[in-house]
């Protein structure tokens, strides 16, 4: 069974490890740190197996009435088990919580499987980033949600 809780600073070295796995082009250590210590408008959750490993993470900015996800990444051996879907359940359920009316991503346009999960829960195309992603400069589609 998969908990979800909210991401501490002592998650940091397991969420970053998931990070690299995960992206091209990922976020320093550091970067997580700061998330967690100096910016207050970061929320980030973890999901857990039953072994306390952590197998996912999700950031969520929340600035007054918007929620932006800036990742969202599950372990590769835990993929295909719905962890993603969850991860992404709970942060729409935290960004309501704190007031937020909409909530935002940027997804690669290739990547037709997030995009999936995003429509399945209810998030529509909002528009194209163009050369977004610094790795390979491509393009990101933009996808919303009121919640």
């Amino acid at each position: 069974m998969i908990h979800y809780r909210k991401m501490t600073a002592q998650d940091v070295e397991a969420v970053h490890a998931i990070e690299v796995e995960s992206f091209p082009t990922p976020w320093t250590e550091d970067s997580f740190h700061y998330e967690m210590r100096e910016n207050p408008f970061a929320h980030y959750i973890v999901a857990e197996d039953d072994h306390g490993t952590i197998v996912g993470y999700c950031g969520i900015w929340i600035v007054v009435d918007s929620a932006q996800i800036t990742n969202v990444a599950v372990t590769e051996k835990s993929r295909g088990q719905g962890i993603g879907e969850g991860l992404m359940r709970e942060a729409m359920r935290v960004a309501k919580e704190h007031n937020a009316e909409t909530m935002s991503l940027e997804v690669r346009v290739s990547n037709i499987v997030a995009q999936n999960l995003y429509r399945k829960l209810g998030f529509q195309d909002g528009g194209i980033r163009k050369g977004y992603y610094t790795d390979n400069q491509e393009d990101a589609l933009v996808m919303w949600v009121n919640l």
